[in-house]
């Protein structure tokens, strides 16, 4: 029998004995039907290491990782760095296209054959309209399409992660990684900073005339300046801190593998659609995938890691059979190990827009998207602030207002402490098919309250004389939204999302948890998570920075454990 973490006991096909090791739920897994196991197929693959490409019917490495993101892209260099081989199934193509490293070009990447362009669930809470959720499908993940902000969070997320069970996660914990990670330009305090780290990390002092006066806006609406955010404390208004080197994004792939493409050791596959975790005996021992419409397999003879994101991840875990039991048999999946807590705890950082009709044309070219930053609190008495509401040049559309190209900028206030709580789950087995992913946004009243504080905010900003000369009128909300009923309509008629979804394979010691501290899965050997499912709770900030921190601890326990 396998023990699961759900209650329920699972027959094991084919026989099997317990895995070996100390871990806290050693769940027996099954061999596959050898009849519908791909392992025995000869399919034919393209190798590609030290630019040589050859046939191999199944590729085999110490190491198998899915994803080349934020999480999977340090765990790819360290493990190469521990003299590891290791073959990286990607699903996306290669990082060639030229708007990827353009800063001013973010927006071009949305809705290419670069995002997998998911789309959340009809929202009740929004009148049953769905939220496009941008991810990045190519080398580089998300980090290759994202606005290229660094910030890490503050001290209490980690703080709260370690209380909440993730021993060893706490900031004092995760701050040496945090600064081994970045390379920071210009050098800031070395208590908190990294100045030799493989992340570029520039501080951003050459603003836009818009971006300095918005920076004056917030010091006269009684916000400090925080000359930087990732040190002590983040509250204030800050210069945002980004991802670029020489005017080029540099993604994490770029950050951590660009000087290692053609390393003897790695085989590189774009195109790679992991479908399954294969299990012998309890064991992950290979990953079947689809590439150029076949149907293949790459082994490991140690471990795998699972870095394909916090919506990504939870989707091969399920295909896996490693899910909740119930739910996998509703498609057609027979479960392997129950753990119902893969697909829950899905969260994301919300946001809505104040924009601003420009009293002069605004030329933005040769400027990150995002430029000025505020950390803020919604309420009197919290720990750590629960919004981080940033500024734009632009506006997102939205029914019933139309916003000039070159003529408008924005704030975007966003809620970095949601309470609300959803999930993914399969749309079917197949695996082809895009999983459900529902955030259930503004499930929570609090969510509510803490976006319409911000919008409050951010108009208060928009009206301090540092912006009169650029201030010609407010277009959204406008003028007529004034009760807390309007607001609240217009909170969710522009309720967006920072893209920042993470939480559905989450890291902890209590039954819904899916990996444990040091990102183990439960119930199966040489299985571990690396990337932002694995998080409690988001960071209150970007979530991309504590997902390279993942990736680097990940790498760190592999190379520890074994």
């Amino acid at each position: 029998m396998a023990v699961t973490r759900g209650g329920e006991v699972l027959p094991v096909r084919n026989g099997g004995s317990s895995p070996s090791g100390d871990e806290r739920d050693a769940g027996r897994g099954s061999d596959f039907d050898p009849e519908s196991s791909v392992v025995q197929r000869s399919c034919g693959e393209v190798q590609m290491s030290s630019g040589v490409d050859r046939e191999a019917d199944v590729l085999e490495a110490d190491h198998v990782v899915v994803g080349s993101g934020s999480g999977g892209s340090p765990v790819i260099r360290r493990l190469l760095d521990e003299g590891r081989s290791v073959i990286v199934l990607e699903a996306g193509g290669e990082d060639d296209h030229e708007a990827i490293t353009a800063p001013d070009r973010m927006f071009e990447l949305r809705g290419t054959e670069l995002d997998h362009a998911f789309r959340t669930e009809p929202q009740a809470s929004l009148g049953g309209r769905r939220v496009e959720w941008p991810r990045g499908r190519v080398l580089g993940g998300s980090s290759a399409i994202n606005g290229m902000i660094h910030m890490r969070g503050h001290r209490e997320d980690f703080d709260s992660w370690a209380r909440g069970g993730a021993d060893g996660w706490s900031y004092h914990d995760v701050l040496p990684i945090l600064r081994r990670l970045e390379r920071l330009d210009p050098a800031g305090d070395p208590a908190y900073r990294g100045h030799e780290g493989p992340l570029p990390v520039r501080f951003n002092l050459d603003l836009h005339p818009l971006s300095a006066a918005q920076v004056q806006a917030a010091r006269q609406a009684g916000f400090p300046f925080n000359a930087d955010p990732n040190a002590e404390d983040p509250y204030g208004v800050s210069h945002v801190q980004l991802n670029i080197a020489d005017g080029r994004r540099v993604s994490a792939w770029r950050a951590y593998l660009g000087s290692a493409r053609e390393h003897e050791r790695l085989t590189v596959l774009p195109g790679a659609s992991a479908i399954r975790v294969l299990l012998e005996r309890g064991k992950a021992v290979g990953v079947e995938y689809v590439r150029r419409g076949e149907r293949r397999v790459a082994r490991a003879r140690g471990e795998i890691v699972l870095s394909a994101g916090a919506l990504g991840t939870p989707h091969v875990l399920q295909l896996s059979g490693i899910g909740p039991a119930d739910a996998l048999r509703r498609v057609g999946i027979t479960p392997v190990v129950d753990l119902p807590g893969v697909g829950e705890n899905l969260h994301d950082h919300i946001l809505s827009q104040v924009v601003w009709r420009s009293r002069r044309p605004i030329d933005a070219s040769g400027h990150a998207p995002f430029e000025v930053q505020l950390f803020a609190d919604s309420r009197a008495g919290l720990a750590r602030p629960d919004l981080q509401p940033v500024t734009g040049f632009s506006a997102y559309p939205m029914p019933g207002y139309v916003f000039p190209e070159g003529r408008v900028y924005s704030w975007y206030p966003g809620v970095v402490r949601p309470r609300s709580r959803g999930r993914l789950w399969l749309r079917s087995a197949d695996p082809m098919e895009q999983p459900l992913v529902d955030p259930a946004y503004l499930r929570e009243q609090d969510d509510l309250d803490a976006l319409v504080e911000g919008i409050q905010i951010t108009r208060e900003i928009g009206r301090q004389a540092a912006l009169a000369e650029w201030n010609a009128e407010e277009i959204a909300p406008g003028p007529d939204v004034r009760t807390r009923a309007e607001l609240d309509a217009y909170a969710r008629a522009s309720l967006n999302t920072y893209y920042h979804p993470v939480g559905t394979a989450r890291m902890g010691t209590d039954p819904l948890a899916v990996v444990d501290p040091r990102l183990r899965v439960y119930g199966v050997t040489g299985l571990r998570v690396a990337d932002a499912s694995i998080f409690p709770e988001i960071p209150s900030a970007n979530t991309h920075v504590a997902a390279v921190m993942v990736g680097e601890r990940a790498a760190d326990f592999i190379a520890a454990d074994s």
